[in-house]
């Protein structure tokens, strides 16, 4: 037998509906704060940053502006299409082998190429051309014609602005050397990363004689960093690349002033990664003879050390990449050694004279 409800029935059902809602809204109102809260929490992401000296990516046409004519096919070297593209192809296998979970690294810092054809070959060519590549490259009064760039996904680092800044020696100014090169740009659109890609110049005529000019390119890097962090001290500034110096040389380690982050922080001061020790590393980028030297670096500001700050660097410190076959048995002076494209002027037919290094930047998202 079906109960017919009163009117009581449905009165009292009403009532019901009008409490039960104005409950929920009194608990809305009183807890928006803390879904406004919810909605903001700081979010982290990473990306990678690396750096690659690659030991002579020249194409196999004669420039007659450098003195390239030994990376041609009539060169003392050799050089044609087919180890033009082998190269092309272990570089792109080593920038593939430093991703991390987001991909390829977000950007490439290279030293050691010819122009910005053998760029647009590397990013377009190989399947490099899958993540979206883009070059920013300066040609530098180098007399071997060897510059300078930076690759860079732009899904994940949009720049702003980039220049080469000119190394000059007043002390010898017939003498030319690579560009350093700035881009400021936004990584994963969160914060502003000023980058310096360098190739300082080299020890060839002894180490003594050639000091002045590496700490001049030194001072040259100081007077530009100072600026962006006298402007502002929490600036996040990565600086990389082939110095030709180590950590501890005067032009690290007294001119930049570029020191140990276990040591006290200052945010005045630029800091080493590299003298942050792990225990799976090689023991240095490049080997000459029977050692080891860290010539390739990361360096940072003060403000990418602070976890509170937009961009930061995870755990403080720097990744030496060795992958097995970037090195090979060291048989005069035992160990291992790098893998290289030349042994002298003989061709090897392996990667760099160089192992690349990477970081991981924290992105604080809001």
């Amino acid at each position: 037998m079906r109960v017919l409800k009163t009117e009581d029935d449905y009165s009292k059902k009403n009532h019901i509906m009008i409490w039960f809602f104005a409950c929920l809204g009194i608990f809305l109102l009183t807890n928006i704060e803390a879904f406004s809260q919810e909605l903001t929490v700081d979010k982290t992401s990473s990306a990678r940053v690396a750096f690659y000296n690659v030991e002579n990516l020249f194409d196999v046409y004669d420039d007659p502006l450098t003195r390239d004519e030994e990376f041609t096919p009539a060169g003392d070297r050799y050089w044609n299409n087919r180890k033009f593209y082998d190269k092309l192809n272990k570089i792109y296998k080593v920038i593939m082998a430093m991703s991390s979970t987001s991909g390829p690294p977000a950007v490439v810092g290279l030293s050691e190429i010819e122009n910005r054809f053998v760029l647009e070959k590397l990013v377009n060519e190989t399947p490099l051309a899958n993540f979206g590549y883009k070059i920013i490259h300066y040609e530098s009064p180098d007399w071997r014609g060897i510059d300078v760039a930076l690759l860079y996904r732009e899904t994940q680092f949009k720049p702003i602005y980039s220049k080469a800044i000119p190394v000059h020696f007043p002390f010898d100014t017939a003498s030319r050397t690579r560009d350093i090169l700035y881009v400021k740009g936004l990584l994963l659109g969160a914060d502003t990363l000023h980058i310096f890609i360098n190739h300082w110049p080299s020890r060839y005529g002894g180490y003594l004689p050639t000091v002045p000019k590496r700490n001049h390119a030194a001072l040259t890097l100081m007077h530009v960093t100072d600026s962006i962090l006298l402007s502002n001290k929490n600036a996040s500034v990565l600086i990389t690349g082939d110095f030709n110096d180590g950590p501890e040389d005067e032009s690290i380690s007294k001119i930049l002033n570029a020191t140990n982050p276990t040591e006290t922080k200052s945010s005045a001061d630029l800091y080493n990664l590299m003298l942050v020790k792990q225990e799976d590393w090689p023991n240095g980028t490049l080997k000459y003879q029977q050692g080891w030297d860290k010539f390739d670096m990361m360096i940072v500001s003060a403000g990418m050390l602070n976890e509170e700050s937009g961009l930061s660097i995870s755990e403080n410190k720097a990744t030496i990449f060795y992958a097995p076959y970037l090195l090979e048995e060291d048989k005069t002076y035992l160990g291992q050694k790098p893998n290289r494209t030349y042994i002298g002027f003989k061709y090897h037919g392996g990667f760099s004279d160089h192992l690349p290094v990477f970081v991981d930047v924290i992105v604080k998202e809001r």
